[in-house]
């Protein structure tokens, strides 16, 4: 009978928030870095900024997330408490010539950065669209960043249908309009078995924001109506991490935050 060997303990261990960001202190601080949580902060500064910053929070993020994932340490869907009922979110502070960005997780602060900007742009970037914050349609087009590569499929496409509407006021999609070409999308891919010949949510939510005949700030009851219609339509009844709710979410958040900052510097 041959002798049991002792199993072999790994010295590797999870990469925790308090490795990855030194100002973070507390509970959020042992918490180890989840897919989802990355993907959350890259949603949102999809939403803020166009793309995912080099050297952001979300770039950092990511980047120990995946390491994580890869020692078997988190699942791909794994996320944590604290983002998720305290928020990941960006502000950003306009000073003559320069905006400081500041990036959140769970109410701490995990990044700030200074972008120089011209005073003309800081003009137009604040009336741009009347001062009212993101878009939908700008949202809809941080979704071709976050999950450009996905696939269309039903829930993807209601979700969008949800976004249209509420972005343009009208009860009826636009004829060739983004929900349009997203149901067309969905009902082709349904009759495809090869992933690479699907059409994706890129193909489709690319410069969104052009293609809506109107527009408007994104709110709280538009997330709350996306994110509905997304998991409606999802055999699973979820939404994707960094889907078109996730998007609009992150743009409806960031504005109420931009708001409550306006309100307190009057």
């Amino acid at each position: 009978m041959s002798q049991e060997q002792p199993r072999r303990e790994s010295k590797e261990e999870p990469i925790k928030y308090g490795d990855v960001f030194s100002s973070v202190e507390g509970e959020l601080a042992e918490k180890t870095v989840a897919p989802r949580d990355a993907a959350m902060m890259q949603t949102a500064e999809n939403a803020m900024m166009g793309q995912t910053q080099r050297g952001g929070a979300a770039s950092l993020m990511q980047s120990a997330a995946m390491k994580n994932e890869r020692a078997g340490f988190v699942g791909h869907d794994d996320v944590n408490d604290m983002p998720v009922d305290s928020g990941v979110s960006i502000t950003a502070t306009d000073l003559p010539g320069r905006r400081v960005i500041t990036e959140s997780v769970g109410g701490q602060v995990v990044g700030q950065y200074g972008q120089r900007v011209a005073l003309q742009s800081m003009a137009q970037t604040t009336s741009g669209n009347g001062g009212g914050g993101i878009t939908i349609g700008e949202a809809l087009e941080a979704t071709a960043l976050t999950a450009g590569q996905k696939p269309v499929e039903w829930s993807d496409a209601a979700a969008i249908q949800a976004a249209e509407v509420r972005a343009t006021g009208r009860t009826t999609i636009v004829p060739g309009g983004v929900a349009a070409s997203a149901q067309s999308a969905a009902t082709l891919n349904a009759r495809l078995t090869n992933d690479q010949e699907k059409t994706k949510l890129g193909d489709i939510l690319a410069d969104a924001a052009s293609k809506l005949p109107g527009d408007r700030a994104a709110t709280r009851r538009d997330a709350e109506g996306v994110a509905g219609a997304e998991m409606r339509n999802d055999p699973f009844l979820t939404t994707h991490p960094a889907g078109v709710a996730a998007s609009v979410a992150a743009a409806a958040r960031l504005n109420q935050q931009t708001a409550t900052q306006n309100n307190n510097n009057k």
